[in-house]
């Protein structure tokens, strides 16, 4: 039996701020649930932790208006 996660929702990053170190740290540490993996110069998902997001737009708040994204793929 394979274990299949129940993805609700996507994030989307605005390319232009998706290089920034200091947007991608700040990215990383906002999340409480790790779904952004920062490293020296980029920021990246963790899909297996989409999952796990509580909609609490941290994220959203943290980046340049527009910069990140949350989509519902429900209704």
């Amino acid at each position: 039996m394979s274990e299949r996660h129940a993805i609700f929702i996507n994030i989307e990053i605005d390319p232009a701020i998706a290089a920034d170190a200091a947007i991608a740290a700040k990215l990383a540490e906002v999340c409480p649930v790790d779904i952004f993996s920062a490293t020296d110069s980029t920021i990246a998902l963790v899909p297996e932790n989409l999952d796990e997001c509580v909609l609490c737009n941290l994220c959203v708040d943290a980046a340049p208006p527009g910069g990140v994204k949350i989509i519902k793929l429900y209704e």
